[in-house]
């Protein structure tokens, strides 16, 4: 597969900007307006680049390489690659999240120690927010789809591996997306903690990964997951007296 090179990129930032020549004809272009859309691209490659990196940090992590290794191949200290790979762990801690997401990170923690596994992936965090009743499992059902159903389902995805050290549990690259999406929700409904309902939105906004698999496959539809979540809301705030 070949890199796109710097005309691939110009030509990209041409198509996509629809004023990149003034509307009466003239040949001057707008150069604002490319500039503005070559800066949504060149974010667009960035995150894809981090992805690519961080993939790549998780192999390493479940295949034993320690972070004087991991950071060594990036070129920097051990500690920076721990405060850049391990943000979930220190950033989402219990004063972040309100009690019910707290209890299903419980639920969370326990199904990747039960199976030996030594990543959290989009598969443990559904299966955690599903164990129990809470704001995710009523916004699957204000959306037609049974908690109880892809609990089940996302539990038969769960596999065992062979780790013993539950303090080495990692967060995958969907799982970090998911939680900072989660984050930035709960900041713009302007709230403090981030509840369980963020967190579910987080994962069908990634859209890729096992958790978005399974939600997909019971019949939930994340376009409209939204606003139904919006309504769940506006409900419940209105019953209040």
């Amino acid at each position: 597969m070949a890199l796109p090179d710097l005309d691939d990129l110009i030509a990209e930032v041409d198509r996509r900007c629809d004023t990149a020549t003034r509307p009466d004809g003239q040949e001057k272009s707008d150069w604002p307006a490319l500039l503005a859309v070559a800066t949504q691209v060149a974010g667009e490659l960035q995150g894809l680049a981090d992805a690519l990196v961080e993939e790549y940090v998780e192999h390493c992590r479940r295949h034993g390489s320690s972070w004087t290794d991991i950071g060594a191949a990036l070129g920097v200290t051990r500690q920076a690659a721990q405060q850049r790979f391990q943000v979930p762990h220190k950033r989402y801690g219990p004063e972040t999240m309100t009690d019910d997401l707290q209890q299903a990170m419980v639920h969370v923690k326990h199904a990747a120690v039960q199976h030996r596994n030594n990543y959290i992936g989009t598969e443990h965090l559904l299966w955690g927010l599903t164990a129990q009743d809470n704001s995710a499992t009523r916004l699957l059902q204000a959306a037609g789809v049974s908690p109880e159903t892809v609990h089940r389902s996302v539990g038969t995805e769960l596999s065992p591996g062979a780790s013993q050290a539950a303090e080495r549990i990692a967060w995958t690259p969907y799982s970090r997306k998911a939680i900072a999406i989660a984050q930035a929700r709960s900041e713009h409904n302007g709230s403090d903690h981030i509840d369980c309902d963020d967190l579910l939105i987080g994962l069908t906004q990634v859209g890729r990964g096992v958790a978005a698999n399974v939600l997909t496959e019971a019949g939930f539809d994340p376009a409209a997951l939204d606003s139904t979540a919006a309504r769940t809301r506006s409900t419940q705030h209105g019953c209040v007296h």
